[in-house]
């Protein structure tokens, strides 16, 4: 069995179908007319059948999921992940320091070194700030 919401995106599409059946069938313009009339007629009185109270429910049990989703999304959660991904910026700076040092360019050494630095701190500041 088909529900409320199915039925009526199906009544609409039906229509739709119907009426560009009319439109493109080899029948007189006025009897093309006066189906369509007639099919738009249905359509209107399928669409008042609709059960409005159904569509509030279905709505106001979409906005209390994604409001369940958001409390998920607490602050302990985006602090671990912070951390993840501080580890992994962590280990990448220090995979272009160990690149500086083994292709044995000082003034990279010297670039990459400041970067991994400045990128500890930045880290450091933004978990401080999730922790608070």
């Amino acid at each position: 069995m088909m529900s409320k919401k199915g039925t009526g995106k199906f009544i609409l599409g039906a229509a739709i179908g119907a009426g560009l059946a009319l439109l493109f069938a080899p029948a007189k313009g006025s009897e093309t007319r006066k189906q369509l009339a007639k099919k738009f007629d249905e359509l209107k009185n399928k669409i008042q059948e609709i059960d409005l109270e159904e569509v509030k429910d279905d709505l106001e049990n979409k906005i209390e999921e994604i409001k369940s989703e958001l409390e998920d999304l607490n602050k302990e959660k985006v602090l671990k992940i912070a951390k993840e991904k501080a580890k992994d910026i962590k280990n990448k700076t220090e995979e272009i320091v160990e690149l500086a040092v083994e292709k044995g360019t000082p003034v990279v050494q010297k670039a990459a070194n400041d970067l991994k630095e400045k990128t500890a701190e930045v880290v450091k500041e933004i978990l401080e700030k999730l922790e608070k």
